[in-house]
């Protein structure tokens, strides 16, 4: 397998090769080896995740659980390297790693265009959204059209606030969609218990959780997963060496079979090269 430097653009190429492509690059070149990785601390990789995001992350007992702590489980050793994640509020992470605060982001991060300009993704999973309301409302919307009017809560900087005002503009004329963005996935959740919003617009899997957490005082009404998005780690635009490490570690646990039991584990599956592409051309 050639390895190569990894972008987010001109990638069409490597996609019609299959899922083996994920890394989208273009540039040929030689594979890092662990030793050959320069991280911010030298032996550790430091990875930025928002650690108030059940089930992909959180802390139990002093200790980082969820999807990403698994995935780091699996790869992080195959590095050569301590895995140690850095608790950051999601709004903050790309910055974080801009800033060289950690060498990668693991925390659920939706693939997007405009994301893609300025990180570089490996896709390792695909989710989208739900809808949750009061178990008590007689409000049950299935669909994005139907919260026109609504005060909608999500989580500052959800890939999907964009798509939410763009169906507010399209069907909502007399009564706009009125987004409310919280720090966390907990917060806008107690917000509606509280009566604060009508309805909460969250991940799949984070509103199962919340549902479970609440002891049933929420539901989710909607019964298709709405705006599908891949999800990504993340490193820093020109970490090359990084990048293809983990691309060939997370390469050779999908062939393995190991990897499949860990997304089912998450009710999650593989990303097509097909939704890739729409993720990163922002058509999906």
């Amino acid at each position: 397998m050639t390895h190569a430097k990894f972008r987010t653009t001109n990638h069409r190429n490597r996609l019609a090769g299959g899922l083996c492509a994920l890394a989208l690059t273009i540039i040929t070149g030689s594979a890092a080896t662990a030793s050959d990785l320069a991280t911010v601390e030298s032996g550790t990789l430091l990875v930025g995740s928002d650690q108030v995001y059940p089930p992909y992350d959180y802390v139990e007992d002093g200790v980082t659980k969820g999807l990403d702590a698994d995935v780091m489980a699996l790869i992080g050793p195959k590095l050569g390297l301590e895995v140690k994640f850095v608790d950051t509020r999601f709004a903050n992470l790309i910055a974080g790693l801009q800033a060289n605060r950690f060498d990668m982001i693991a925390s659920a991060l939706y693939v997007t265009a405009a994301r893609a300009k300025v990180v570089d993704y490996i896709p390792y999973a695909k989710t989208g959204g739900s809808l949750t309301v009061r178990s008590a409302d007689t409000f049950a919307p299935k669909t994005p059209e139907d919260l026109c009017g609504k005060r909608v809560g999500n989580l500052k900087g959800a890939a999907w606030v964009p798509e939410l005002m763009k169906v507010s503009e399209a069907s909502c004329t007399s009564a706009p969609i009125t987004v409310q963005e919280y720090a966390t996935s907990a917060e806008a959740a107690q917000a509606l218990l509280s009566q604060g919003v009508d309805v909460v617009f969250d991940d799949a899997g984070v509103s199962q959780a919340a549902v479970a957490a609440s002891g049933n005082r929420l539901k989710i009404t909607s019964d298709t997963i709405l705006f599908p998005v891949v999800m990504g780690i993340a490193v820093k635009k020109g970490n090359t060496a990084l990048g293809e490490k983990v691309e060939k570690e997370l390469q050779a646990l999908i062939a393995s079979g190991e990897y499949a039991k860990l997304l089912e584990k998450y009710n999650l599956a593989m990303p097509s090269p097909g939704e890739i592409e729409q993720s990163l051309q922002g058509t999906n």
